[in-house]
């Protein structure tokens, strides 16, 4: 099991950006596809992005696409989500998860681990 945590949320008026990562602990990190979902108070945990274990595949979920862009950095064990285009429908607590594997996955049945999370708040 690895160690996830997230950082980087915060209160953003509408339009905004802000760019979330996620730090892991330990090694093998780049052997891992990564993914980001969000939960808003009331709702289930919702599919934002993945990536595979390289940054050469990436999926996004239909609500998110075009806007987020999900990256990572091997060298420094980390994964990013840059959010552009802010709606307060966004707002959420953001988690960063470990896939099982190298490959990409939307379910959340297919990671391992995952941070505790960091609120992004979005204002209109």
């Amino acid at each position: 099991q690895v160690q996830l945590v997230e950082s980087g949320g915060g209160l953003v008026q509408a339009g905004g950006s802000l760019r979330l990562s996620c730090a892991a602990s330990g090694r093998g990190f780049s052997l891992f596809g990564m993914g980001w979902f969000r939960q808003a108070p009331g709702k289930e945990r919702e599919f934002v992005g993945a990536i595979n274990w390289s940054g050469s595949t990436t999926y996004y979920g239909v609500s998110v696409k075009g806007r987020f862009t999900i990256s990572r950095d091997n060298a420094k064990n980390t994964v990013y989500l840059q959010m552009n285009s802010l709606k307060p429908e966004d707002t959420a607590v953001y988690y960063c998860a470990q896939s099982k594997g190298g490959g990409v996955t939307t379910q959340l049945g297919g990671f391992d681990s995952w941070g505790q999370g960091t609120q992004v708040s979005v204002s209109s």
